[in-house]
């Protein structure tokens, strides 16, 4: 009876076990497999149509690059095909007559290191390469209309004698369907990052003939980003009513496809500091989608659009689409130059300026306005610091002031607190008779200082996403404010040659550099200009919170950590000196000889 019951229990538990498996874990994988699987053969089905048309609403983007051949490396990519090169001032690079991708583009005015020899940027990359990146236009058919339109393996032949793409010269892509169809595509590109693409259809057929434009940029595998709530990196863009569209790649994954019909705008790729978008003519109607798939064993995502209005070409006549492609750095003059000129809807949206931009952009233009005076990105630092300080100085002092107050009844709050410490209703309402006895609001020291962190905040986020920072030198060992400070105490500067920062679980936290120390030590002397609190863990937590903040910013921008220091040493400075004209007592010197003094022991003071 008792080996009966254990068999039926085992069998209930293993019903169990099995059903919940299928229903919590091979159940959904199985459901995302499928929806992959059906996103694929959307794809492959829409003949590389970037989306799906009017005419055809459950159509998605085509596959990137399925079938494409795979390279050991970039130059031997570039080698396998025929190309047309770009050259100007910002811009290296060339285009893939196969398929008329633009695929490979550096930025000449930006290297990967501050060295002189360090390699230019490298923005975009071919097909077949573990990291591709690219755009490319094209032509939709309305559904049913088996019309041949150039797709990623169609070879282009150059028209004309220019075979280098300029700011000056244009070049002019060709192809024939065969059919009665003749395609153009004349790029050109300004002295910055702005391609425009004008597309003609010649057609030399007995009928009408309507096809939808589309463009779409397209990623292979996750690029490596700092994920840090400040900025966005991924899949971006600005679309009509939907207003800014931000995707973090893993959301991506998740969602698979996210679709955005009858809307107008943009859409593409942000890095921290360069960016790609797809732009059709401002106003034109779009259908936009972004999207992942991993069907070929890498990631691949995609930001597209398609006109929803059809262009159609008369038998016998030429029509035209122009387009343009962003793909270049995130500077903030020349987005918002693209702006007003081609009225892009919100386009210096590409720069992520944050939820208080309307007080970030208005810093970063302080900021850059005192760089072109300064000479030096980290003086500009400083010196807008010092600016915001002396325009809160009023309310700083208020607030120090109501600080100072406090100060002046600590001995009255501290034996109230020890004769009625087994009584705290009492000791409430002891309090705040002592608050109205002296005129004291104990809150009136916090409003000011929250009034103020939005606006050190956004001055913190232009820090962090400025492009101007990037390699910008400041003084002595620091020569990329963008970068960590490359000093490191645990190396005695350098003169142990071994690199911490490699070693599992710890060793993020093992690079410390003279700057990140200086800054604790700011933050740790601003602490004690006020005696440590009564309670004995808050003391712990107040003394250990320098700490902690030393080693979290070690491995942050060398800007941000001097800008760091210098707001707490400014703090120090004007908490000292606004606290002493208040007449209160600060024994900034005795607070930190406290700190080293051994405190007596509990019997120790019972004895005594």
């Amino acid at each position: 009876m008792e080996n009966n019951r254990n068999i039926i229990l085992a069998i209930v538990l293993s019903m169990i076990v099995l059903f919940g498996w299928q229903f919590f874990v091979a159940g959904p994988q199985m459901e995302r497999a499928q929806r992959q699987a059906e996103i694929a053969a959307e794809q492959q089905a829409a003949a590389d149509a970037a989306l799906a048309t009017p005419a055809t609403p459950g159509q998605a983007a085509a596959p990137a690059a399925v079938g494409t051949a795979t390279f050991a490396t970039r130059d031997e990519a570039i080698a396998a095909s025929q190309r047309v090169s770009i050259e100007t001032e910002d811009l290296s690079g060339s285009i893939n007559l196969a398929g008329a991708r633009i695929d490979d583009l550096r930025l000449k005015q930006y290297r990967e290191t501050v060295e002189d020899n360090s390699p230019i940027i490298t923005l975009l990359t071919p097909a077949g390469l573990p990291n591709a990146y690219f755009a490319e236009e094209g032509w939709v058919p309305v559904a049913g209309n088996s019309i041949a339109v150039p797709n990623a393996q169609t070879v282009w032949a150059v028209e004309g004698a220019n075979t280098t793409l300029t700011a000056a010269t244009p070049v002019t892509l060709a192809w024939d369907n065969g059919a009665g169809l003749i395609f153009r595509r004349t790029i050109s590109v300004d002295e910055h990052y702005l391609f425009t693409i004008r597309q003609t259809i010649e057609n030399r057929t007995q009928g009408d003939v309507a096809l939808y434009p589309y463009a779409r940029v397209i990623r292979h595998n996750t690029p490596k980003v700092a994920n840090f709530f400040i900025q966005h990196e991924g899949p971006h863009g600005v679309l009509g009513n939907n207003n800014l569209i931000s995707k973090k790649y893993t959301d991506l994954q998740k969602d698979m496809q996210a679709t955005y019909e009858n809307t107008t705008g943009w859409l593409g790729f942000s890095d921290k500091y360069w960016a790609t978008a797809a732009l059709p003519p401002a106003g034109t109607p779009i259908n936009a989608r972004f999207s992942w798939t991993n069907t070929t064993g890498f990631d691949d995502y995609q930001t597209s659009y398609v006109e929803t209005t059809p262009v159609v070409i008369a038998a016998g006549a030429t029509a035209e689409r122009e387009s343009f492609l962003f793909a270049g750095a995130k500077e903030e003059s020349v987005i918002s130059a693209y702006q007003t000129e081609y009225g892009f809807d919100r386009f210096d949206l590409l720069i992520d300026w944050g939820w208080l931009w309307f007080i970030t952009k208005p810093m970063y233009y302080l900021l850059t306005f005192l760089y072109s005076i300064l000479g030096n990105f980290g003086l500009a630092v400083l010196a807008v610091t010092v600016i915001v300080k002396a325009i809160f100085f009023p309310l700083a002092s208020r607030s120090y002031a109501s600080m100072a107050a406090m100060r002046r009844v600590q001995p009255e709050m501290k034996a109230i607190q020890e004769r009625l410490k087994d009584d705290r209703p009492a000791q409430q309402q002891a309090m705040m008779e002592l608050y109205k006895k002296e005129k004291i609001n104990p809150l009136s020291g916090c409003w000011p200082i929250l009034i103020q962190i939005p606006v050190f905040f956004a001055l913190y986020t232009v820090i962090f996403i400025s492009l101007d920072m990037r390699h910008a030198p400041f003084f002595g060992w620091i020569q990329d404010l963008a970068a960590p400070d490359p000093t490191n105490i645990f190396t005695l500067f350098g003169l142990i040659p071994w690199n911490p920062t490699v070693l599992p679980i710890i060793g993020g936290f093992l690079h410390l550099g003279i700057w990140p120390v200086i800054m604790g030590i700011t933050m740790w002397v601003q602490m004690k200009l006020n005696p440590p609190p009564p309670d004995p863990t808050q003391a712990m937590i107040f003394n250990w919170m320098p700490v902690i903040f030393t080693f979290m910013l070690g491995t942050f921008p060398a800007g941000l950590v001097i800008y760091w220091a210098w707001n707490n040493t400014l703090s120090v400075t004007q908490q000292w000196f606004i606290m002493k004209r208040h007449g209160a007592e600060v024994n900034l010197l005795g607070n930190i000889l406290d700190t080293f003094r051994r405190k007596p022991k509990p019997a120790e003071q019972t004895k005594s």
